[in-house]
């Protein structure tokens, strides 16, 4: 089947690309924070709720059998989407967010202990902070950092005497949200086993703009969300080698993950449904798979041309604006951009341009550590995506500089 490469064919299948914002044609360029979904994945959708609606495993009836299909349907396809070694490799979640948390309560279970360290980023994410501080915080271990650079990059001629046999885990980011660099973590990955440690990738950013094959990267885990892949929000996946799963304990107890249940004893089900507890989400898993049938139709060396190009522009563009500061500058970056500009808020600045019918984000993006290590309290961030354009990208530099001069 031919891969889609036209932009406009891209664009055609967004119902909500159509729209007006404040009397403006919208321009939508906060896809870091969620992404807008394709006809296909809204179909899905309307199905689920409308027609195929039985819990899933359950019941021998229909309904149930029809979703059931449909969602371990969408766990063979993510298995192949990211090249994953077994199906059961592929577990369930409600978005990065929970399965770093899942990872973070059930690993540290296993293999952390009082005077080992968890090493981190200083570019992470409050999602892979924050569950390793409580993490740390309950088996007396204590949080590492690798420093970043003026530039955003990692500090790797540093990462030799942070990363000993002290480090249990490693959990950093593939792709940064704020600073749009995609970091090196396939270094990171073989000098972390070299000294017996696990790594955990965070790949919110990293499933969007890169082709993901977990074996090849051989990390240990690999997390992401439904909504910034095209997909519905409330879903997400965690990857995890078979054996380290097996060995993990449960992250929360209920129907589906246990194998035999009485008051004395209970055992628990193979991964896996050893972590997917309760009712899941199968409508947004089913829609899932949807979200990946689409990026497998599209052709990605059209899209990255397309990206690198409104990543050339802007950046070139970005030069010839006075004050303007770019965070996050490396040769190996998405076309996400984040920047402050000296005098003006960068509230201020998303608030006017959205009445210009360009959405960006504002604000310190669930990244507060970043906006203490470039010394600002918050930034402007434009994210681009697929069915974005170089037209979108003159809009937003023709809405920033005009925003500018009203602010200034």
């Amino acid at each position: 089947m031919k891969k889609i490469s036209n932009v406009s064919q891209i664009r055609d299948q967004f119902p909500a690309l159509n729209q007006f914002v404040n009397g403006k044609p919208l321009v939508y360029l906060d896809n870091a924070a969620t992404s807008q979904k394709p006809q296909s994945v809204i179909e899905m959708a309307n199905q689920m709720n409308s027609f195929t609606n039985g819990n899933i495993h359950r019941a021998v009836h229909e309904l149930s059998a029809k979703t059931t299909v449909l969602y371990e349907g969408a766990r063979d396809k993510i298995k192949g989407f990211i090249n994953a070694k077994r199906r059961e490799e592929v577990v369930f979640t409600s978005g990065t967010t929970a399965s770093i948390n899942l990872v973070a309560f059930s690993l540290s279970q296993r293999f952390l202990g009082k005077g080992d360290s968890v090493l981190v980023s200083a570019a992470e994410h409050h999602s892979n902070i924050v569950p390793w501080q409580m993490a740390c915080d309950r088996f007396g271990a204590t949080l590492r950092v690798i420093p970043v650079d003026q530039n955003g990059r990692w500090q790797m001629d540093k990462l030799d005497s942070i990363l000993d046999q002290g480090v249990k885990i490693v959990s950093v980011a593939h792709i940064s949200n704020v600073l749009g660099i995609i970091n090196p973590v396939k270094e990171v990955i073989e000098a972390a086993h070299k000294k017996g440690a696990i790594v955990v990738v965070d790949g919110a950013q990293g499933i969007v703009h890169s082709k993901v094959d977990v074996q090849e990267l051989d990390c240990d885990f690999y997390s992401f969300s439904g909504h910034k892949m095209y997909g519905p929000t409330g879903t997400g996946i965690l990857y995890g080698k078979y054996g380290l799963l097996e060995e993990m304990p449960p992250w929360m107890g209920g129907g589906d993950m246990v194998a035999t249940v009485s008051f004395a004893h209970t055992t628990y089900a193979e991964p896996p449904l050893k972590f997917e507890a309760g009712t899941p989400n199968f409508a947004g898993a089913a829609s899932l798979g949807a979200a990946v049938d689409f990026i497998d139709s599209l052709d990605f060396v059209s899209v990255n041309e397309r990206e690198n190009e409104m990543t050339a522009f802007i950046l070139e563009e970005f030069e010839k604006i006075p004050g303007l500061v770019l965070y996050g500058k490396s040769e190996t970056k998405i076309p996400l951009f984040s920047i402050t500009v000296n005098g003006v808020h960068p509230t201020d600045l998303a608030m006017l341009m959205d009445k210009m019918g360009v959405a960006c984000r504002s604000g310190q993006m669930c990244s507060e550590p970043v906006m203490e290590r470039f010394s600002v309290e918050s930034m402007l961030r434009a994210s681009f995506a697929v069915y974005n354009t170089l037209d979108d990208a003159e809009v937003f530099i023709k809405s920033l500089r005009r925003a500018i001069s009203m602010l200034s």
